[in-house]
């Protein structure tokens, strides 16, 4: 054990850490890490540290995937604990058929809505322009038409001279496009990118 003097006094350093140098962002990272293994959920340590990304906080702590959800399971055991008792209780017939309803009404023409329960539609059934909508591949030529009924509403409306119709229908026609190419690459599946080749050599000469 080695002794450093600072501030005015001495500290103690461990032999393991003799001759290592810390910056301020490492601190950081054994915050973060000492938040997740103490039980904290990563989503709210994700949080505190400003992280847009959860992927980001995973890059931070030093613990296992296991650990990440065996902590996540905990919270939310003790969540439960601290709610009514009431509150947990079979759903009635009403209520079960109504759960099972909006994932009914999520299903639309080009595919599926992936908006949350017990919420409404919130771009009244404006689904090119929703991003919440997900393609269904086999509806690409469904998409192909539609783009074509908006190039000719385009057309009327650029000859009207209707610019707020123009500026309507190009944001349109961009959501659909893009929405395409997105179902276009979910079609297309798992790009096989082989195994790389190993180039033949020949055993190295020796002297004799």
């Amino acid at each position: 054990m080695s002794s450093r003097r600072c501030g005015g006094g001495w500290r103690h350093l461990h032999p393991g850490f003799v001759g290592a140098k810390f910056a301020p962002h490492d601190f950081r990272r054994l915050f973060a890490t000492e938040l997740v293994n103490n039980g904290l959920p990563i989503h709210i340590g994700a949080a505190l540290l400003g992280h847009l990304d959860i992927r980001t906080t995973r890059g931070y702590v030093a613990v296992f995937d296991e650990d990440v959800i065996s902590h996540y399971q905990q919270f939310l055991a003790r969540r439960r604990t601290e709610r009514p008792e009431e509150e947990y209780r079979q759903p009635s017939h009403e209520e079960w058929t109504e759960f099972e309803g909006h994932f009914d009404k999520r299903r639309v023409e080009l595919g599926s809505c992936g908006r949350p329960y017990g919420t409404s539609c919130a771009h009244e059934h404006a689904c090119i322009r929703c991003p919440m909508l997900s393609i269904d591949p086999t509806m690409i030529p469904r998409l192909d038409e539609l783009e074509q009924d908006l190039l000719a509403r385009r057309e009327r409306a650029t000859a009207e001279d209707w610019q707020g119709e123009i500026e309507g229908l190009d944001l349109t026609l961009t959501f659909l496009r893009s929405k395409r190419e997105q179902a276009r690459i979910q079609r297309q599946g798992t790009v096989s990118l082989g195994f790389p080749a190993v180039p033949h050599r020949d055993p190295p000469l020796t002297d004799r």
